[in-house]
């Protein structure tokens, strides 16, 4: 019988690799330091939208390669919900979605009363805009919750409360690895309960300044975000960025601003210079890190990948650092 594979981390990509492996027959002890699953993972603050074909936008085509089948590999395990993505600019930012459009595929142009038709609460807000129908979202903090029941019900193990031990086969331990050439991309988040605003797709308002999205989140719960922030600070959401964020969703829809704020977040985002995850070797261990803001979207090719290393006949003695294309 094979021996157990020891994971450092019961965040996104460490349930992940687990539950590859755990899905392939391999015995599984995931190692975490927490008390819950993805407690300490900054995935819990993560908008947790499956949109390989908007993030072409500034990202290379390995994300959308990657991130093709995320939806489908999903929704074996959570809910997804499958209503696209609505790309939407104010009049004066124009050229940011004729941009937007230059550089990404999937999609159809609409015009104001096409909106309307999609989301009628956004009925005369916007002349134009961008439909990717292919796309989907879920719910980050239900998935990371039934990722690990999975897991387990696949005979997997979570140690809660437990610090790794130092020769553990797969570290998925995000910033705290040290891993050399990361650095944190901050992104910011607010959860807003609005009932009296009715939009069922995932919004990305596009601004020269503050690229918002809005997810919804069912029964007037939306969550509202800003992942490409080049800051390492640890501090909460500043009164300023809130501010921004607060603004651009005024834009996207007026009755937002009676919305309760139900909860603020920050997080650190691990990034290579690339902006590409990686599995990297170091002495026996593989780590898979660098998700940068595609986590949920990427987590689940990467995992598949480090998987592959332990289920093929060479094993992992032969692999040093490996870029996803």
């Amino acid at each position: 019988m094979s021996r157990a594979i020891h994971i450092a981390g019961a965040g996104l990509s460490g349930l992940a690799c687990g539950y590859e492996l755990a899905r392939h027959g391999r015995k599984v002890v995931i190692h975490e330091r927490t008390d819950a699953p993805g407690a300490g993972s900054v995935a819990r603050f993560a908008g947790g939208m499956l949109a390989p074909w908007c993030e072409r936008e500034s990202a290379e085509d390995a994300v959308v390669k990657l991130g093709t089948r995320a939806a489908d590999w999903w929704a074996d395990i959570t809910t997804v919900t499958r209503r696209g993505t609505l790309v939407l600019a104010a009049p004066r930012d124009q050229t940011e979605l004729r941009r937007f459009a230059r550089r990404t595929r999937m999609h159809r142009s609409l015009t104001g009363e096409e909106i309307a038709e999609l989301e009628p609460d956004l009925a005369g807000r916007f002349a134009q805009g961008l439909f990717f129908a292919e796309e989907a979202h879920l719910d980050p903090r239900r998935a990371l919750s039934d990722l690990a029941d999975a897991l387990m019900g696949l005979g997997g193990e979570i140690v809660f409360g437990s610090e790794a031990p130092t020769d553990v086969d797969i570290n998925c331990t995000a910033l705290a690895s040290g891993l050399p050439g990361l650095r944190p991309v901050r992104g910011e988040m607010a959860i807003l309960d609005c009932p009296g605003v009715n939009i069922t797709r995932v919004v990305r308002l596009l601004h020269p300044r503050i690229p918002l999205y809005m997810v919804p989140r069912g029964k007037g719960i939306y969550m509202i975000g800003a992942t490409m922030i080049e800051s390492g600070s640890t501090r909460p959401a500043t009164l300023r960025s809130l501010s921004e964020m607060f603004s651009a969703a005024f834009t996207i829809h007026p009755g937002l601003a009676e919305a309760a704020v139900i909860e603020t977040g920050a997080g650190l985002r691990p990034a290579f210079s690339d902006n590409l995850p990686r599995i990297v070797r170091q002495g026996r261990t593989l780590h898979l890190n660098g998700l940068y803001r595609h986590g949920f979207l990427l987590a689940p090719a990467m995992a598949a990948r480090m998987a592959d290393n332990f289920l093929s006949e060479k094993n992992h003695e032969d692999h040093g650092e490996r870029r996803t294309a």
